[in-house]
């Protein structure tokens, strides 16, 4: 997929960041957990985050090739860093297309600057692949509403200002009776679960919510209500564009790492890279990153041209986290001993890599969605 000079420029400025800031400090914030507030500051000083949003409402105006662009670039240098910058991104997307005005003022320069933390707040514990299961409710109280209910493994729930909360407002519509409201997180009746301790992409902060009896003014209601679950829906081939990013880049990250290992180290007389088992190795590592990326920058563009792009995005979503974690592990089989102790990059990215066959919709759903693609509109 061809980048055009303004997808180069992008490109470059994200991959600059990553090899200047980012990688230099990834082993560290993995391994304290810790929120880089100080990068995240600067990648919204650099128009990192709300790469989508118009010119017109502040943002860069940018396509989602370059949104896909910039999630690889950073990804490479960390993931959790990456997965900020897809949260974001969901984030503006849903304000911009259904937001009012007063609410896009209100929010978008701050969300997009950091100043500003957001949280996305789907999943519950009977409701994550199917939000058939969802309970939290938000009732209407007066002119305004009450929200009751809680929300797990909620992305910034530790240290977000904001969540964007899916909730029923009629429990009898299903789908149909679901909405999103703004929520104030530091508002009486908010409670913050602890932090969890995750596997991988540790610095990303991830918790539980719970809401009782959340007073919400009538304006904290984004869109019509009862269009909750399809807004939701309306952003996650977006979404699963930008997972699918971050998992090339995690697996461009790997491929480096392997390349330069094994062409310094030494067995039997030789660099390991002469040995044909090795070449083998890398030459799968290679073609599969190469394979996932021009899948995901194709969904990206299908978007971009207003393409039906559902079975693009969930291809290139299952092919590259599939990819990730299996050439990732490859790349630690190059390392040896030494791929399997922390403190090597390879470590760590195996273990980063494993959440994109899961979040955004797992991988097992992803061919359930392409599945019924193929059967509804036939093999083409």
């Amino acid at each position: 997929m061809l980048l055009t000079e303004i997808h180069e420029q992008v490109r470059e400025t994200a991959r600059q960041f990553a090899d200047d800031v980012i990688r230099p400090v990834a082993h560290k914030l993995d391994e304290e957990e810790r929120f880089p507030s100080e990068i995240y500051e600067q990648m919204g000083q650099l128009g990192l985050f709300g790469i989508g949003v118009p010119e017109e409402m502040g943002g860069p105006g940018l396509d989602t090739l370059a949104y896909s662009v910039v999630m690889e670039e950073l990804s490479r240098g960390y993931a959790s860093i990456a997965d900020q910058c897809g949260l974001v991104e969901l984030i503006t997307t849903l304000l911009v297309r259904h937001g009012t005005k007063e609410q896009r003022e209100r929010l978008l320069a701050d969300v997009m600057t950091m100043r500003t933390k957001v949280a996305y707040c789907l999943t519950e514990p009977e409701a994550g692949s199917d939000l058939s299961g969802l309970r939290t409710t938000a009732e209407r109280d007066g002119t305004g509403w009450k929200l009751n209910g809680g929300k797990i493994w909620i992305h910034n729930a530790p240290v977000a200002d904001v969540g964007f909360v899916l909730a029923r407002t009629d429990k009898t519509a299903g789908h149909r009776g679901m909405s999103i409201f703004i929520v104030d997180l530091n508002q009486a009746g908010v409670e913050r679960g602890p932090k969890e301790h995750k596997m991988g992409q540790r610095a990303s902060q991830v918790g539980a919510l719970t809401f009782s009896n959340v007073s919400l003014p009538a304006d904290a209601l984004l869109g019509e209500e009862a269009r909750g679950f399809h807004m939701m829906m309306s952003v996650l081939d977006k979404g699963r564009v930008g997972i699918g990013s971050l998992a090339v880049g995690i697996g461009q990250a790997g491929l480096e790492a392997a390349l330069e290992y094994s062409v310094q180290r030494k067995q039997f007389n030789s660099a390991i890279s002469e040995f044909q088992g090795v070449q083998w190795l890398l030459a799968d590592i290679a073609k599969d990153v190469e394979a996932a990326r021009l899948l995901v920058r194709s969904a990206a563009s299908k978007i971009d041209t207003g393409e039906d792009a559902t079975k693009a995005c969930s291809m290139a979503k299952c092919f590259a986290g599939d990819m990730a974690v299996a050439r990732t592990a490859d790349a630690v089989q190059i390392f040896g001993g030494s791929g399997y102790i922390r403190g090597f990059e390879v470590e760590r990215l195996y273990r980063d890599a494993k959440i994109t066959q899961i979040y955004e919709g797992t991988n097992q759903i992803q061919r359930m969605i392409i599945a019924r693609q193929l059967i509804k509109n036939g093999a083409r």
